[in-house]
Parts: C-alpha cells; structure tokens; sequence
C-alpha cells in the first residue's frame, strides 16, 4: 500500500505564504532603512542589538550565533566587518580557551541608537499598524509557541560538527 505524501491544506497554505511575504516584505523595509541609516545589515543591526541588550555587553560567538541563527562562519566574518568599524571588540573567552567573546563598543552602541528611531518606525508601520492591540497579542500568542517549538531542536551553531573521514 503506497504512503500518503505529506501535504498541507489549504489554510495551512495560505498561513504560510502569508507569513513568508510578510516577514520578506518587513526584511526588505528593515535593511534598506538599516543601510540608510547607519551603514548595518540586517544580521549586523541584529549582532549589535543582541550585544547591546546584554548587561555586559558581551557574549561567545556560539551563543550569539545561535542567538540570531546565523551560522558560525558567517558571524565570524560579519563581528570581523563590526570590529573592523570599531563597532565591537573580540576577545579569548575568559570561560573557555577556545571560545572568543564578542563586546559591543561605545561607538557600537551610538549606532545602535542612530538606527533604533527608524527602524521601530519602520516595524510599528509595517506590522503593527494594521492591527488592533488585540490582535498584536494575538499574534505573539501564536508566534511565540511556534518559535519555542522551533528553537527546541538546537540551531545548526549549537549542533555537533560532524568529523571528516579520514578514508
């Protein structure tokens, strides 16, 4: 008896796309006013935001990484672009011996603020100026389990690396 593929249904479907377009559309709105602003792409706008809302201003690149889902590679190259603007510093870990500790600077944080105004305008217009603040609470009361949900299988920074045969 052959098995039935996986499908969605229509609704499902319909959620979907719309979820895809929305977050593609705030993106794109996101970055351009990001660039304008303060020079930051997106991820970089992210690491500084994440960095910032820290109380020391600091984490490990793997916890950052996994913190803004963004591969380990990846976020080394974009904290070296950062720290190459004088926006973070890195360190050695004073944890781990191998890890490297990423800190936001007094210039990263002025950034931070150059670029907060516009885009809290950008999200506030885009999103959530088409709902109600009922429907805002609504929408975070669907998200939020979806996220826990997704954020249960560890992202691809936190995951083992997988060994090269050596054959």
């Amino acid at each position: 008896m052959p098995s039935k593929k996986p499908s969605l249904d229509p609704a499902q479907l319909g959620a979907y796309f719309a979820l895809i377009e929305v977050s593609s559309l705030l993106r794109h709105a996101i970055e351009q006013q990001l660039r304008e602003a303060g020079d930051l792409s997106y991820v970089q706008f992210q690491l500084l935001a994440r960095l910032g809302d820290e109380a020391t201003g600091s984490l490990r690149m793997t916890d950052l990484a996994d913190g803004v889902v963004y591969s380990r590679s990846g976020l080394t190259y974009q904290a070296g672009l950062l720290e190459k603007a004088g926006l973070v510093t890195r360190a050695p870990s004073p944890d781990d011996d191998r890890g490297i500790t990423v800190t936001i600077t007094d210039a990263g944080r002025d950034r931070l603020a150059q670029v907060f105004p516009g885009h809290v305008e950008v999200v506030s217009g885009m999103l959530f100026a088409p709902l109600a603040d009922a429907d805002v609470q609504q929408l975070a009361g669907l998200l939020e389990p979806v996220r826990d949900h997704m954020r249960a299988t560890p992202p691809r920074s936190a995951a083992p690396r997988r060994r090269r045969s050596t054959s």
